[in-house]
């Protein structure tokens, strides 16, 4: 009889264990921002939000954590229990160059998160001033050279995308320019369409706006194509810089240890977000470029993250950029 119940018990724990797998999420699914509210990454993280809370019995809600160049919040979710309610929107800044700009890091970009699913890409453009010295990327790498120290580029702040961009650019084209950092986009822009500074690489969804109301000049994107949005502009590539790729990227990443079946269903909710056209074509008007579906799972993201902060590292060494 007592082997009978023993039996018995175990069975029911086990039933319990797979019902209780079932029914996640049973509460709130909170996605850490480490950005303040309003910007590209908190954008697009709430649109998604949004979208997959529809199809959930729990709403997935963002909470932003500024601070450190996005290493705060990073650093509060690799600490997070994981259990699925906690998440991080990564971003190329603190998910792949921050081991490179940052002396002591509170986490690991690699070992410290398990990868769920890569959102779309923002490609960066180079974007220059209307009454700028150069007309066109040739021109202006040419002038690059001609005179070393003399052109300058705009970025949103030390170790952020577009001034590692810039950095990458001036080693392939082996040009001496002037780095200007600002705090955030917004003023970036301003100066640039002012004329005070030359150029900038800019991420796609903020570009695109500036460029179609002419307020500067798009003279190549950092994507391996052209892009939708902008058909008349060059890739780098094109331009003379074989092999020249560059992106912002987001993924989301929960602590490392969290359960398969969350991660499984976090990404299929994703997946049928992603499969309303109605959705992603509001993506692409807004400057953002599709990953196909074999390349954003988690195995992709993870694959990723390895491989740039691999390359951001480099970069960041050649340009001789000093750690905080």
């Amino acid at each position: 009889m007592r082997k009978m119940f023993t039996a018995f018990a175990a069975a029911a724990c086990v039933l319990a264990a797979a019902s209780a797998r079932a029914e996640y999420p049973e509460r709130t699914i909170t996605w850490v921002v480490p950005f303040a509210p309003g910007g590209a990454t908190d954008t697009l993280a709430r649109q998604f939000a949004e979208r997959m809370s529809r199809r959930a019995p729990q709403p997935i809600v963002v909470d932003n954590v500024p601070g450190a160049g996005g290493t705060l919040g990073a650093g509060k979710v690799a600490k997070a229990k994981p259990d699925g309610y906690t998440l991080l929107v990564g971003h190329v800044g603190y998910m792949a160059a921050a081991p490179a700009l940052y002396k002591q890091l509170a986490y690991d970009p690699v070992t410290d998160f398990d990868a769920v699913v890569r959102f779309p890409d923002t490609p960066m453009v180079l974007e220059c001033g209307k009454a700028g010295r150069a007309r066109d990327i040739r021109t202006l790498v040419q002038y690059a050279r001609d005179n070393p120290g003399k052109v300058t580029f705009a970025n949103a702040g030390v170790g952020s995308a577009g001034h590692l961009v810039a950095a990458l650019f001036a080693s392939a084209t082996k040009t001496d320019v002037v780095h200007v950092p600002y705090k955030g986009n917004a003023p970036a822009i301003t100066d640039i369409v002012g004329g005070r500074v030359d150029c900038m690489f800019d991420q796609s969804n903020t570009a695109l706006p500036q460029v179609k109301g002419n307020a500067v000049a798009a003279f190549a994107v950092t994507s391996p194509r052209r892009i939708p949005q902008m058909p008349e502009v060059p890739t780098l590539d094109e331009s003379g810089l074989g092999g020249f790729e560059a992106a912002t990227w987001y993924g989301i990443y929960a602590p490392r240890g969290t359960s398969p079946e969350a991660l499984r269903w976090l990404a299929a909710r994703f997946d049928e977000v992603m499969a309303d056209p109605e959705f992603t074509g509001k993506l692409v008007e807004q400057g953002y470029v599709l990953i196909p579906a074999e390349e954003r799972g988690a195995q992709a993201l993870a694959a990723q993250t390895k491989r740039e902060v691999q390359r951001w590292k480099q970069v960041v060494e050649a340009a001789g950029i000093p750690r905080n």
